[in-house]
């Protein structure tokens, strides 16, 4: 089974590809997903021992968590070291479901890949990019959002060039949704997934 690790910077489309992907069959771990999953479950009592103002209605509430942690490095750390294992036991167990099921490839959707070192856990990376143009008109239409939020955001992720760079293959947003699934067809079939 290939272990294709699917990364990019906010706002390039990581997201859309990955619904391209499972729309083409092939499994997918969400991280985002699984970090929603855990802030309602496990993750509920060790992030509200450490941060106990983001806890609302018995889940940690994202925006209250987001809050601290983006303008304090320390905290982001104390975050990571609750909900990096919890990630990862749940990301093994995705694992193990494929590689009991039979599949040919399946998806780690992880945006901070290379910020975490999880490159070192998959066969092959596969960077979504888009320009930045594009990626700044993305992301400011989004609720909530402004320059400086995208700002700090981009500060903690590794440039997009450089991960354009580090990756076996580009998926490229930027000339539209057909272009980037002939894309994701052509690397699955290339794989022989």
């Amino acid at each position: 089974m290939i272990v294709l690790g699917l990364t990019g910077s906010i706002g390039m489309g990581k997201s859309t590809t990955s619904a391209m992907f499972r729309a083409e069959g092939t499994p997918v771990y969400d991280a985002d997903a699984a970090v929603h999953r855990l802030y309602a479950s496990e993750a509920v009592g060790p992030v509200g021992s450490m941060f106990p103002s983001v806890i609302v209605d018995g889940r940690v509430d994202r925006a209250r968590l987001s809050e601290i942690v983006l303008k304090d490095a320390a905290a982001l750390r104390q975050l990571e070291s609750i909900v990096h294992p919890l990630v990862g036991h749940d990301r093994a167990s995705f694992l193990q479901h494929c590689a009991r099921s039979g599949v040919a490839a399946c998806v780690l959707d992880v945006p901070l890949l290379f910020e975490t070192g999880g490159e070192r856990a998959v066969d092959l990376v596969v960077v979504v990019s888009a320009s930045g143009a594009q990626q700044e008109q993305r992301v400011l239409e989004r609720p909530g959002m402004t320059r400086e939020k995208l700002a700090a955001i981009l500060a903690k992720q590794t440039p997009d060039a450089q991960k354009r760079r580090r990756a076996h293959f580009v998926i490229d947003t930027g000339r539209g949704v057909d272009y980037a699934r002939r894309q994701v067809q052509a690397l699955l079939h290339a794989l022989g997934a």
